[in-house]
């Protein structure tokens, strides 16, 4: 019989804890449209901002993250 309990590698996140990291994005998202004195029309570059820093990542640009053809995209340092 085949224990039950889930590994550690493929145990999903708590739920709890990926509404927190979202709200944190959100928060922080926010943020910098104040920051550019409330311009609308880089929802989209906040977000990829926000994500960015609280993951400890370079952001992606809008275009890379855009990019919806399906094309392999190669890391630039």
């Amino acid at each position: 019989m085949r224990d039950k309990t889930a590994s550690v590698s493929t145990a999903k996140p708590d739920e709890g804890s990926l509404e927190l990291t979202e709200e944190l994005i959100r928060v922080r998202a926010y943020q910098l449209y104040e920051k550019r004195g409330c311009e609308h029309g880089h929802d989209f570059e906040d977000w990829l901002q926000a994500e960015a820093e609280i993951f400890g990542k370079k952001p992606a640009t809008a275009a890379e993250a855009g990019d919806t053809k399906g094309e392999s995209r190669t890391a630039v340092a």
